[in-house]
């Protein structure tokens, strides 16, 4: 197991729990607006690696100050030892959020009903027509990812879903389509694009929403999801 990067504390990633984060190296995607570019594209470059061991020393000193640890990435899912690092942080006394692009529906399953993870978000990347461009994958399958959102829809375990939004890949019928593929969802984020140089496509390649047009939107992708919310916006 890999720890290409520890945030020591977050108050907004995980509900209702402090908690620390840990971003684990390695992608199958090549969404343009990736903000981990390093984590993508060095997945073999251990330069900074955080060890495991002095990973669970830091959560031994941080009982009583922090509820849970957020694995993200890249892809967590790819890496194979990532049950037994779950099994450890919960046995050590810490809730476990897990970040997904949902494309290994069976090891997210295999997860949950190992009682390993205690919410899951999402990142549902845009409506089902434009999935392939948005992820940078072509001919991309989309049957994994759908399988687990439907997962997820059938409340197997606290989730979320999220999406980040770009002028130059989501347009309004592309949100509404999206929403209507989770109707019902207990909870969508939508996270306005933020450039800077770490993303994949490069800086100035892409361009966020304008707040207020997003904030006029809300009203009917609610109509499918009505717990939308705006986050960083």
């Amino acid at each position: 197991m890999r720890i290409a990067g520890l945030q020591k504390l977050t108050l907004l990633d995980f509900p209702e729990h402090t908690a620390a984060t840990v971003f684990l190296p390695g992608c199958n995607f090549r969404c343009p607006f990736c903000h981990n570019a390093a984590l993508v594209l060095g997945a073999g470059d251990a330069t900074g690696d955080t060890p495991v061991e002095e990973f669970f020393a830091f959560l031994d000193k941080r009982h009583g100050l922090l509820d849970g640890v957020c694995i993200t990435g890249g892809e967590p899912l790819l890496q194979p030892e990532l049950a037994d690092f779950c099994a450890r942080i919960k046995g050590a006394g810490f809730a476990v959020k897990l970040d997904t692009n949902g494309s290994f529906p069976d090891r997210l399953r295999e997860l949950v009903e190992s009682e390993l993870v205690d919410y899951v978000a999402l990142d549902v990347k845009n409506a089902p027509e434009r999935y392939a461009e948005t992820v940078g994958v072509p001919g991309f399958d989309l049957a994994p990812v759908a399988a687990s959102v439907d997962y997820l829809l059938a409340n197997a375990v606290p989730y979320e879903f999220r999406t980040t939004v770009t002028r130059e890949l989501h347009g309004t019928t592309d949100l509404v389509a999206l929403s209507r593929w989770i109707a019902g969802a207990h909870a969508w984020h939508l996270q306005s694009f933020v450039d800077a140089d770490t993303v994949l496509a490069g800086p100035g390649a892409l361009h966020a929403w304008n707040s207020a047009d997003l904030e006029a939107l809300l009203p009917e992708l609610r109509q499918a999801v009505p717990n939308t919310q705006l986050r960083g916006v």
